[in-house]
């Protein structure tokens, strides 16, 4: 590049990395008085779920702060997937209460309601202020919030390592989400341990939450194809796709095609646990970076326009589609429709994931990818397209409708779909095989 012209190009040319500081591996947990000793923390907010209370890891958790003369106030009633009522309900909790800091123990739902505690009750606002646009008002959070370490419980949303949070609108049947760096937790530890008591169903969601994020990133629009903004301030957390990205990316996607299938089919197989539980930290610190597009964008109203469906091992109480299918159950009808735009990328993603591509042209990288998908999601016992959640071709219109409203993922697709793109990828996937 010619150097007089570097100032002046319209496009971005910057790469910024930033991830959660993070200890990994078998007995991480034993850590965490040590790390909240060295932030300085003394009085902490303890967050989880009861089906997490029930196997007793929150209260190890609260003796192990406790024994480090660590205040502990507990806050144990998140819900299976996060919405604005449990949120407000959440940051509610909060209000009088003297806290340095929070411990998030358990899945995205778990993290991501932490995320919201911190945020609303640090910078006190309407809910909708925060939430992205067109859904909200999408105003920037105005500075540093109190520390988060976060203890994932399942190999799947990433929460740990980024941004992002997520949430359902339940007036308006839709998922929509907060992205802000401040919002990234400030430690995560990272303990496979602490996945053993994830059932196979939700083992397998959460892992084909690994694989559609990593997938996703690794085939975003290239970052330096973006606009370069006008100041570093106005630079998305969501970039796309870069050299950086892509090496977490395709490692996450190696793992998941290796330890997947062993992880979801033999729960106490620890080595597949330790490398499912590191692909879903390498495929955070990727698409918290690069981003995730269209099957995401498409998740969003799966989720929230569930009618009937009730998860096998979730133990819900009413009708939802868990995160992990809902962003992975169009993955193959997503990746046929963007694989012309970067072939090869979709063909490498194919061959990670321990696919045969010898002999397969790059035209047929989209099915490809296709059908290493779904030779994966029938091995794991996954649900068989959307039909299989209550959905049918009455529902398309309204579920475009909604995955229509997240631009802010949809500009990360190397293909630009429409909305008649949208529709005829939902019909696809009413059945994937």
């Amino acid at each position: 590049m010619d150097a007089k012209l570097s100032y002046n190009i319209p496009t971005e040319t910057i790469i910024p990395l930033s991830t959660t500081p993070t200890k990994f591996g078998f007995g991480a947990t034993e850590e965490l008085g040590y790390e909240l000793q060295r932030l300085g923390l003394k009085r902490v907010v303890l967050i989880s779920d009861p089906n997490l209370v029930e196997t007793g890891l929150p209260e190890k958790i609260e003796k192990i702060l406790s024994g480090e003369g660590i205040d502990v106030v507990q806050y144990f009633e998140v819900g299976v997937e996060p919405t604005d009522i449990s949120f407000k309900k959440a940051i509610g909790f909060l209000e009088g209460k003297k806290i340095d800091g929070l411990v998030a123990v358990g899945g995205g739902s778990v993290i991501d309601t932490a995320k919201a505690m911190n945020l609303y009750s640090t910078y006190p606002a309407d809910l909708l202020d925060y939430i992205n646009p067109p859904i909200g008002k999408g105003k920037p959070v105005p500075g540093p919030l109190k520390p988060l370490i976060a203890l994932p419980t399942t190999a799947g949303t990433g929460s740990e390592a980024t941004t992002v949070i997520v949430l359902d609108l339940l007036d308006l049947h839709v998922k929509t989400g907060i992205s802000h760096f401040y919002i990234r937790p400030a430690l995560a530890i990272i303990d496979p341990l602490n996945t053993l008591s994830m059932p196979p169903m939700v083992t397998a969601s959460c892992g084909m939450d690994v694989l559609t994020h990593a997938i996703e990133s690794y085939t975003a629009v290239p970052f330096n194809t973006r606009p370069k903004p006008e100041s570093p301030a106005q630079r998305p957390p969501y970039i796309g796709s870069n050299l950086i990205a892509d090496l977490w990316s395709y490692k996450a996607i190696e793992l998941g095609g290796k330890y997947l299938r062993r992880a979801a089919l033999s729960p106490c197989d620890l080595d597949a646990r330790y490398h499912m539980m590191a692909a879903s930290t390498f495929a955070g610190i990727g698409f918290g970076n690069a981003g995730v597009h269209v099957p995401h964008a498409l998740g969003y109203p799966i989720a929230g326009m569930v009618k009937n469906y009730y998860p096998p091992d979730y133990n819900a109480a009413e009708p939802m589609v868990p995160h992990g299918i809902s962003v992975s159950v169009t993955a193959p009808a997503c990746f046929r429709f963007t694989a012309p735009a970067l072939s090869a990328r979709h063909l490498d993603a194919a061959e990670a994931l321990g696919f045969d591509i010898r002999g397969i042209p790059l035209k047929e990288a989209g099915d490809c990818l296709a059908q290493a998908l779904i030779d994966l999601m029938k091995d794991i016992g996954f649900p068989n397209g959307i039909g299989s959640l209550g959905y049918d071709e009455s529902d398309i219109p309204g579920l475009v409708d909604g995955a229509w409203k997240q631009q802010r993922l949809l500009t990360i697709s190397p293909k630009k779909p429409s909305q008649k793109d949208l529709a005829e990828i939902f019909r696809q996937s009413l059945v994937n095989w």
